[in-house]
Formats: C-alpha cells, structure tokens, sequence
C-alpha cells in the first residue's frame, strides 16, 4: 500500500471473521487499531500476531453497545493517528440460545439489537463525525459485515436476522448521507463461514452443503470475508457505495 498508512477500526477482531480481517489488513500495511470485549489479558496471542505484522496497531478493550466505549474507540484514533480512514463494523454476537420465532424473548431480543445494530449504528455516526472533522485524503470508507441472515428467514433465531436486516438498511442510509464528504460505505454479507459462532450447527451445515446448497460447495473461510473488505481498503471499488458484497459461495443463486 503506498502513500500513508492507513488507519482502520475493526471490530470483534481478535476471532473468527474480525480476527482474519485485522490481521490481513495489518499484514498489508495498514494501522489496525483492534476492538474487542475481552480485556488485553485475555487475548496475548492475538495482540501479539496483530504487533509483528505492524508493530503501531494496537487493541482496545470495547463493548460497542455501550457509547462511552465507542467514543474512547474513536478517541483512541484520533489521539494516535489524527482520525480515521476505515471503520470495519464487524462485532456481532448470536442468540444465548436458540428458539422458536415464538419463544422468543424480549430480553435476547434486545440484546442483540443493542449490539448488532444500535452498536454499529452508533459506532458508524461517531466514526464518520471523526472522518468528516479531519478531512482525510485518498478512500475513506465504512464496511459493515452483516449476513446472509439479512435476508434468509431463520425462525429460530429472529433476532439475529432481523439486526442484520437493520445493518442493510444503515449501510444504505450512511452511503446516502455520506456520499458527499467522500465517504464510501459497503455491506458485505457472509454465508457460512466456519468460525466458533457457526460450530454448534456446522454438521448441519455440512450436511446441506453436500446435499447442494451452495453452487461451490464448501464452507467458507474466515479469509473469504477478509479479501473484500482489503479489496476496499486498497481503494478497489471507488465509485460504489451503498454496495452488497456477497462473500456466500453463491448462496444467493436460486437453483431448480
């Protein structure tokens, strides 16, 4: 990557899809500041394969449904590299368990939208407020890692679905409102991308994929997500926004 180095925000980075995305990005140049729950302690191993492919990325212990968390984020950026040019909003979590669309409970409800949606819409404005104060030069973008789910009916897991669908709609209203300041904003959805979040249900998963249900036929791999969201860094895709990126294994090809 040539010029000056670009500073981005990933989200749940020290595992599965965040994890892949901070550490391919910092392998290519990049200034990764890694957000996460866990506190410091508790991911070394990560911190330490994020420092010695770019010794000035650094992580920070954030829950991003809490807003005094997500300005510190920002801050944090701000302080160390004068501002943002990428935010990957890629923290999310799955139901505590999962039920039937009608035993549902108001309680996961809420805490999956606290995080999944209000978290990103929230990080997302504080984020571009940053982006637009310091000007910035070369792309500048915010990419949001959503899902398949946006749009595939799972009743026994509504409220996973229905944040991601919310992420869709804030990546289209943050790629209007932000166009004119330069600002490009993505959404790149997922399949099933083997990570701790799908092993629960990965020989079901297995099971449907060998009997077709994805045209090429295999799981995805974290690096499948993390290669769209580099392409964008890289300044790839410059006169798109408001765009959906399928990283699916063609899931979304409708097949007799």
């Amino acid at each position: 990557m040539h010029g000056k180095k670009k500073t981005v925000i990933v989200t749940g980075a020290s595992r599965g899809i965040g994890r892949a995305i901070s550490l391919m990005l910092a392998g290519h140049g990049c200034i990764v500041v890694a957000a996460g729950t866990k506190p410091e302690s508790g991911v070394g191993e990560y911190i330490g394969e994020l420092e010695a492919k770019s010794p000035e990325s650094f992580y920070v212990s954030a829950d991003i449904s809490k807003d005094e968390d997500c300005e510190n984020l920002v801050r944090e950026a701000e302080d160390r590299f004068g501002g943002i040019d990428f935010l990957v909003n890629n923290a999310g979590i799955a139901p505590a368990v999962r039920a039937d669309i009608l035993e549902t409970t108001r309680e996961s409800f809420d805490r999956l939208l606290e995080v999944n949606l209000k978290g990103t819409f929230f990080l997302t404005q504080k984020a571009a407020k940053s982006m637009i104060k310091s000007g910035g030069g070369g792309a500048r973008a915010i990419i949001n890692i959503s899902s398949i789910s946006a749009y595939t009916s799972s009743p026994n897991r509504p409220e996973y679905c229905i944040s991601k669908a919310g992420v869709s709609m804030a990546t289209a209203l943050f790629a209007d409102r932000l166009a004119g300041y330069g600002i490009n904003v993505y959404e790149i959805r997922p399949g099933i991308i083997q990570t701790d979040m799908t092993a629960g249900v990965l020989e079901k998963y297995e099971k449907l994929i060998g009997e077709g249900l994805l045209p090429m036929g295999r799981l995805g791999r974290p690096e499948d997500v993390a290669k769209p969201v580099l392409a964008i860094v890289m300044g790839l895709l410059p006169y798109s926004t408001g765009t959906i990126i399928d990283a699916d294994g063609g899931f979304r090809v409708r097949r007799l």
